[in-house]
């Protein structure tokens, strides 16, 4: 018997999220495991007129890819994949891991290496989207890995996943868009504003973000949605800040961190876990050490950290900051392989002011 949910969910990302037509080249990408998900947005394409194209792969290529690729395959980029940056009308990815610690013997090495090999598609798909050429969007469908890192049943997951992405409102094709009344007057109350100041338990930093565009969140590319973000200047971030939750980056996951900023890149990194990671990710290439996204969560419905960075960095009352490379319709330039967010809980003790003015004090907006 099919899950309603599941159905509502593929109806929110085809109708409403990438909003698909008839006659759109239409790439369905993810694993064997979000098979359930991944039917239902097919079907939902087929009905909207689009024309779909499936890119599956199974559980255990990723892994097996970097224990046993050498230099010359992981330099080698598929075909299909430079093909769907270019040309793709389309993008819809649903993650559904099995097991979120596949990666975590993975040489950092070979990883950072892949990931250099494949910077042109990542800047080509942002600019494409950046022009309104690209639609795409991104998701989940709950497994026993995200529950068990959630620290929840899989039925209460469920609950909480669907819950949060509007899947169980009455006519959910619609729901973003009546719920985000809030997040886009946010986004136009910091519009055209120029410094950031950010204090919390062992934060304090500044980010210039003058001439840059904010841009709101509303269910178009990620879901479940809620935040509102923009591409620091590259030059203008200064100070410390320690990250509160595990961040997870190409099935590795580092805790612990803290990076202090001059003059905008990373001078100093530490981690409780994964130190070594998150250096060599630090050091992939020119660009990773700047900061590329600054985004301020407004989704209060998510109240607890999952380990899973496209629900967490939602959290209403956080912020999270993404070194490496820049969304183009902020107004960012940075360019890297590297595009890694991490969260700040702001809801003890935490603040942001703008220009002098305070938007938020422990989690809570006050503009």
């Amino acid at each position: 018997m099919k899950d309603s949910r599941v159905e509502a969910l593929a109806q929110i990302l085809v109708r409403y999220s990438t909003k698909v037509q008839k006659g759109d080249v239409c790439v369905i990408q993810g694993t064997t495991t979000g098979e359930p998900l991944i039917q239902a947005v097919y079907e939902e394409v087929l009905r909207a007129g689009g024309l779909p194209v499936m890119q599956l792969t199974t559980e255990e290529a990723q892994a097996a890819f970097f224990e046993l690729a050498s230099d010359e395959q992981l330099d080698w980029v598929q075909p299909p994949a430079e093909w769907t940056a270019e040309h793709a009308d389309v993008r819809i990815v649903v993650m559904a891991d099995a097991n979120p610690r596949a990666l975590s013997n993975a040489d950092p090495a070979k990883q950072a290496r892949a990931s250099r090999a494949r910077r042109k598609i990542m800047e080509t798909s942002m600019r494409r989207a950046a022009e309104g050429e690209h639609r795409w969007s991104l998701t989940l469908f709950p497994t026993h890995a995200y529950a068990g890192e959630a620290g929840m049943s899989l039925s209460a997951y469920e609950r909480f996943f669907y819950d949060a992405c509007l899947a169980t409102d009455a006519d959910p094709v619609t729901a973003w868009q009546r719920a985000s009344d809030e997040v886009i007057r946010l986004s136009e109350w910091i519009d055209g504003r120029e410094e950031v100041h950010i204090t919390g338990p062992d934060t304090d930093i500044k980010l210039n973000v003058a001439g840059r565009k904010w841009v709101p969140c509303v269910g178009t590319h990620n879901m479940p949605d809620g935040e509102f973000f923009t591409g620091p200047v590259e030059d203008g971030v200064d100070g410390h800040i320690a990250f509160s939750f595990p961040a997870a980056y190409g099935g590795r996951e580092v805790s612990g961190v803290r990076f202090r900023f001059e003059a905008g890149r990373v001078v100093d990194a530490s981690a409780d876990r994964g130190e070594d990671f998150l250096i060599e990710m630090l050091d992939t290439d020119e660009g990773s050490r700047t900061l590329g996204e600054l985004g301020i969560g407004t989704n209060y419905g998510i109240t607890t950290g999952t380990k899973e960075i496209l629900l967490d960095e939602k959290i209403g009352g956080t912020v999270h900051m993404a070194i490496g490379a820049s969304y183009p319709e902020t107004g960012g330039i940075n360019k890297s392989a590297v595009h890694w967010d991490m969260v700040c809980d702001l809801r003890s003790g935490g603040s942001i002011t703008v220009d002098g003015v305070e938007l938020q004090s422990d989690g809570r907006f006050v503009v």
